[in-house]
């Protein structure tokens, strides 16, 4: 899939100072997180959380958070545990939140909010073999699945890549 010339027009950053008032993805707990928890969980190291500012206005119009997660080797799918070492658990980084701004959507903005964090986990120095998301519903499952994210047998909505 080619990227929209709107990318041109976003940039995506490390959580700072920017202005996250105005910020809605019609998610109240989404909404929440980024303007009262995300700057704390970054101080404490609990989460690396990005955002999505358009370049014209500064507005924030996504974000999305990164942080660190195990995975029980037996609750992956056989297809993925014959590849690995028999450790109990495994290393992968967790996808934590995912959002758009209600009034960004319909321009591509949340695939390249994906594109950038699977880009950001590749290129860490720390050791991960999957990058995991709990999707919050059948939507954005649908949404991580169209990007060939597989579901944890016995968990519908956690999956990874």
């Amino acid at each position: 899939m080619a990227l929209p010339d709107t990318f041109d027009d976003y940039l995506i950053e490390p959580l700072g100072k920017q202005d996250r008032a105005a910020f809605s993805c019609d998610v109240e707990k989404l909404d929440i997180y980024l303007k009262q928890q995300a700057g704390q969980d970054a101080r404490k190291r609990m989460a690396a959380p990005f955002v999505l500012i358009e370049k014209s206005s500064g507005i924030v119009a996504g974000y999305y958070t990164l942080s660190s997660t195990s995975l029980k080797f037996d609750e992956l799918p056989i297809e993925i545990t014959k590849k690995l070492p028999k450790y109990p658990n495994v290393p992968a980084t967790l996808l934590g939140r995912l959002a758009v701004d209600k009034n960004h959507r319909k321009k591509g903005l949340g695939e390249m909010l994906l594109m950038d964090a699977l880009y950001r986990s590749l290129q860490s120095e720390i050791a991960t073999i999957a990058v995991v998301v709990d999707a919050k519903d059948d939507k954005a499952r649908s949404f991580y699945e169209y990007y060939n994210f597989i579901q944890f047998p016995n968990f519908p909505y956690r999956l990874f890549l």
